[in-house]
């Protein structure tokens, strides 16, 4: 992954981070987040995948519903956030809206995205803390009111 500081001012910074052939994109993100210490973050991407593993949350059963996707995709669209987790961590929350040949999609959480042949984030940290904590109604990880 190369990295590029585009912007730093009153307690902003916005990073152009370009994924190259072969890389795994949750885990460049997640690294990247960790090594930076972002508390508080959002970022769009475009790009590609040589395959994917999105998931759908399933409200009924409170599971994540595995979608595969094997077979080169555009990423058409990829936006998501960082927050910290109740332990201090980064949380990085990513949804993707991915391309098919025949112009059909498929969309969900990211889980997993190998980058062929780029993927381009613009990512920018804000001088603030979002926390996270348990919803009781979905047992998910959300993003606390007011930070």
């Amino acid at each position: 992954m190369r990295e590029t500081l585009i912007h730093a001012a009153e307690g902003q910074k916005v990073w152009a981070l370009i994924l190259e052939q072969g890389e795994e994109a949750m885990a460049c993100l997640k690294a990247f987040a960790a090594r930076e210490r972002l508390s508080a973050a959002s970022f769009k991407a475009i790009g590609a995948f040589s395959e994917a593993d999105l998931s759908f949350f399933d409200w009924e059963s409170k599971r994540y519903e595995p979608i595969p996707v094997r077979e080169q995709v555009e990423v058409a669209s990829l936006t998501g956030d960082v927050a910290l987790e109740p332990d201090g961590t980064p949380a990085v929350h990513v949804h993707a809206v991915l391309g098919r040949r025949d112009g059909s999609a498929a969309a969900g959480h990211l889980e997993r995205g190998l980058v062929r042949p780029t993927l381009e984030i613009v990512l920018s940290e804000a001088p603030a803390h979002l926390r996270k904590r348990k919803d009781p109604d979905s047992g998910l990880m959300l993003i606390a009111s007011g930070g």
